[in-house]
């Protein structure tokens, strides 16, 4: 049950309870007045990304359907998490959470590690998922990501955004994602993504990475039939280099040919951050899914 409510862009606000009695914060927009497609949309973040990062996707989308935007946990506003990040535990939360928001159908929208943790939580119960859309996402087909100098960037960037969390920072970095946001969400992104307990989940969520990717070389998830939407970038992006963007964006192009109903798209205007560099393509793709319906 909602226990908590405010309106702004990205709508109601609610909590959900986890398994073991964590609370995490969600937004939803209930979609059209005269009620739409059966599905509700539900976006997962990337990496340590707070809801307010979809907020130039999510109100478009709830012109068609329910959309539900929410913090995992340890960020934004949901409680922190005791326990290790690891991939199945981050796929188990968001399974907790669409528990708590009905029967589905569920459209699920990842972008980055999101798009793994979509997949995970997709195939822990397929008949649920009425579709997904990755955008942009980490793909353990790509051999670059198990290069050992990309754990010393991670490193790295885990110790950065500490360093700068800690003198009040952080944010600078990520000012153009700010700057393209409404002006309220921008407001709660500045005062909840960029704070040391941010910067503390992100570095609990890296730990694991290598040996979830390594796990889902091993034991890909699942989904059956479950239409599914590759969203590739193409434009640069700071750290990723053409060589990289290739890499990337190649086994986008193979996991959409492991999926019965696979389609690879790109976004031709967007670099890595496609929520706020070119929204449109995922809304489009959204809605070209719900029409299907």
């Amino acid at each position: 049950m909602v226990n908590m409510r405010q309106v702004d862009c990205q709508g109601t606000a609610g909590r959900a309870k986890t398994r073991d009695g964590r609370e995490l914060f969600y937004m939803e927009l209930e979609g059209p007045a005269g009620g739409g497609p059966p599905a509700t949309v539900v976006f997962e973040g990337g990496l340590a990304a707070t809801r307010s990062y979809w907020a130039l996707v999510q109100p478009d989308v709830a012109a068609s359907a329910r959309a539900v935007v929410y913090d995992c946990s340890g960020l934004g506003r949901s409680a922190p998490d005791p326990q290790p990040r690891d991939l199945a535990r981050l796929a188990d939360d968001l399974g907790n959470l669409l528990d708590h928001l009905g029967a589905g159908p569920f459209v699920l929208v990842g972008h980055s590690w999101g798009g793994p943790i979509v997949r995970r939580t997709a195939a822990a119960r397929p008949e649920r998922i009425a579709g997904l859309v990755l955008v942009d996402p980490t793909d353990e087909a790509c051999d670059l990501l198990f290069d050992q100098s990309i754990r010393r960037v991670e490193k790295f960037r885990c110790w950065m955004a500490m360093a700068l969390a800690r003198v009040g920072l952080f944010g600078l970095l990520f000012r153009k994602v700010t700057a393209a946001l409404p002006t309220d969400a921008a407001a709660d992104m500045r005062v909840e993504a960029f704070t040391v307990r941010a910067a503390r989940t992100m570095g609990a969520e890296q730990v694991a990475i290598e040996a979830d990717l390594t796990a889902l070389r091993e034991y890909p998830p699942a989904i059956g039939d479950v239409p599914v939407t590759i969203i590739s970038a193409t434009q640069p992006t700071p750290g990723m280099n053409a060589r990289a963007r290739a890499s990337v964006n190649a086994s986008h192009a193979h996991r959409a040919r492991q999926f019965p109903r696979g389609r690879h798209v790109y976004a031709q205007e967007a670099d890595h951050m496609v929520p706020t560099t070119e929204p449109t393509v995922i809304t489009d793709e959204i809605t070209r899914l719900l029409k299907a319906l």
